[in-house]
């Protein structure tokens, strides 16, 4: 019975590995189709930086937005500020 267990255990992790990788094999799909070396390499950093926003439960429509309107306020030493995880920290120490 307990070999059973493993079988199912082992399943359920193969599983969701294979969900968490599912995307990327779908976006490296959806990249020979960019138009260029360039693009795809910029849809690939966009892609990136969404599912970094998820990682950390930040909402990416709302990072992308806000870091849009803020961008010009940085320097380029301080971009990495607006990075999703750096700027999930930010947002937190701003409310309090």
């Amino acid at each position: 019975m307990s070999g059973s267990k493993g079988r199912v255990s082992q399943q359920c992790d193969t599983l969701t590995r294979q969900n968490a990788i599912r995307p990327v094999a779908i976006g490296r799909k959806n990249y020979l189709f960019a138009g260029s070396h360039e693009a795809a390499q910029r849809a690939a950093m966009m892609y990136s930086l969404f599912n970094t926003c998820r990682l950390h439960n930040i909402n990416p429509y709302l990072w992308l937005k806000d870091v849009l309107e803020q961008m010009h306020l940085y320097t380029s030493s301080k971009l990495h500020e607006l990075l999703p995880q750096n700027w999930a920290k930010i947002k937190k120490d701003e409310m309090g």
